[in-house]
C-alpha cells in the first residue's frame, strides 16, 4: 500500500471539509469521486485507527473489542456489498422503481490457521412478488451480470490483487 500522504501525523481533530492531520486546515472543494482521491489511516490508540478520505468521510477502525468501530475484515466485507449493491442499482430502479427497498447481508468466516476469508457470501433482501416468474428472472440475471461486470472490489476480489508495502520516513524511504 502506498501512501502520498504528508509526512506529519498529528491527530488534530477536524471537521469534514478540512485536510485532516496536517495543521493546515486547507479546505477541501466538493468534487466528485475519483480513483485519485487520497486515503488515508491515522492511529487514534492502541490497535485503533480513524480512516478518512480527501472528501471529508471518516471510519473508526478497530479490533472488535473496542466497541462501536468497524474491524479490517468487516470493512472488506461492507465494501463488497455495497459495490455489489451499487453496480445492481440501476438495474432494479429501472424494473422496480427509484424507492425499491433492498438489504444486502454479508457474511464470511474468517479461517483462523491462514489469517483470511476464503469464501464471502452476499445475500439480497429485496422483494420481487410483483413480477412474473420470466421477469424476475430476466432481472436477476441483469443484476448478477452487473455485478459480475462492474463491480470492482468483488473482481478485485476474485482477481486477487498483489499489495505493495512501504514505509516512508522522514529524509527518506524505505522499501
Amino acid at each position: 500500500m502506498t501512501t502520498e500522504r504528508p509526512a506529519d501525523t498529528s491527530t488534530e481533530s477536524t471537521d469534514a471539509g478540512t485536510h485532516a492531520g496536517t495543521g493546515t486546515g486547507t479546505e477541501i472543494a466538493p468534487s466528485s469521486p475519483s480513483p485519485s482521491d487520497a486515503l488515508w489511516v491515522e492511529r487514534t490508540g492502541v490497535r485503533t485507527y480513524t480512516g478518512y478520505s480527501e472528501r471529508g468521510a471518516q471510519v473508526q477502525i478497530g479490533p472488535a473489542s473496542e466497541g462501536a468501530v468497524f474491524t479490517p475484515g468487516e470493512l472488506l466485507k461492507i465494501a463488497l456489498a455495497g459495490c455489489a449493491g451499487m453496480s445492481s442499482d440501476r438495474g432494479f430502479a429501472r424494473r422496480l422503481g427509484d424507492d425499491y427497498r433492498v438489504v444486502i447481508h454479508v457474511e464470511g468466516a474468517k479461517d483462523m490457521a491462514e489469517d483470511r476469508y476464503p469464501e464471502i457470501t452476499e445475500r439480497f433482501e429485496i422483494d420481487l412478488s410483483e413480477l412474473d416468474d420470466d421477469a424476475r428472472e430476466r432481472l436477476l440475471t441483469v443484476a448478477e451480470r452487473a455485478i459480475e461486470k462492474t463491480c470492482t472490489v468483488g473482481r478485485t476480489i476474485k482477481a486477487g490483487a498483489s499489495v505493495q508495502t512501504l514505509f516512508d520516513q522522514p529524509g527518506g524511504s524505505i522499501e
